[in-house]
């Protein structure tokens, strides 16, 4: 192994969720572009293919298929895709999630599980399917948040849930460890995507320039390095995750925040 191909991801299948906008384009797109196979996962299927569309224009190798994480034979149906289509499975990003605000005394039972069933347990069964495919060793890459350090008001389910992401990554990497299959965590700080966008959207859907400028300007004067993220910041970080470049890294979460906060 050497420089030249420590980061590539040649001939090696991978299945990402949540492909279909946002950051898991944003992998999809760059692991792709490492020499990967791509397993488009999504709900929402006209994102995946949007997606898959974007990797084959540019000479890649992409199919698509439809995830729900809340069910866990959906999962376990999309990560066969990886070994129908390709023939086996090397890297897997647990990214599909969604991000939820609301007072902490006003979280109702539905409002709770709904959080936990896609942003946790999602994670935890993509990392099961995942690994029972992973025949010859992999790397599993799961999708925290900077919030497991810094709290914000009314995102107690959101940040509980991503804690509990913290929590499934070190347990699978102590247990599957022995089967050469390494799994860690990315905490993204704060990336302008389709979830994010929602903070500056008026009650019609329309971006709301100010308030855009005022959100991105605060976020960026967090950060030690005065900017905010992008999907591509993220993505080679969890490409390195994935590669042989990591191949002495397991049970980890790499914060991705421009020092927002430092563990």
């Amino acid at each position: 192994m050497d420089s030249t191909t420590a980061f590539r991801l040649t001939d090696r299948v991978a299945v990402i969720t949540g492909a279909g906008s946002g950051i898991g384009r944003a992998c999809a797109e760059v692991f792709a572009s490492a020499g990967a196979k791509v397993v488009c996962a999504d709900i929402d299927t006209t994102g995946a293919d949007e997606t898959v569309a974007l990797i084959t224009g540019t000479g890649g190798i992409a199919v698509s298929t439809e995830l729900d994480v809340v069910s866990q034979s959906s999962v376990d149906a999309a990560f066969r895709r990886a070994t129908q289509d390709f023939g086996r499975l090397d890297v897997a990003v647990n990214n599909a999630g969604i991000m939820h605000y609301q007072p902490v005394l006003e979280i109702t039972e539905r409002d709770f599980d709904r959080v936990m069933n896609i942003n946790l347990r999602g994670v935890f069964f993509g990392c099961q399917a995942a690994a029972r495919l992973m025949t010859d060793g992999g790397s599993i890459v799961n999708m925290a948040s900077t919030i497991i350090d810094r709290l914000r008001d009314q995102a107690t389910t959101y940040a509980a849930s991503k804690g509990g992401v913290v929590q499934v990554t070190r347990t699978f990497a102590y247990e599957l460890g022995a089967q050469g299959i390494r799994v860690n965590a990315l905490a993204p700080g704060w990336v302008e995507t389709g979830l994010t966008k929602r903070l500056f959207e008026d009650a019609e859907g329309n971006i709301d320039d100010a308030r855009r400028a005022q959100i991105l300007a605060d976020r960026a004067d967090r950060s030690m390095l005065k900017t905010t993220g992008t999907g591509e910041d993220i993505a080679y970080a969890a490409l390195f995750l994935a590669s042989d470049a990591a191949r002495f890294v397991t049970g980890q979460t790499l914060r991705v925040n421009g020092g927002v906060s430092m563990v």
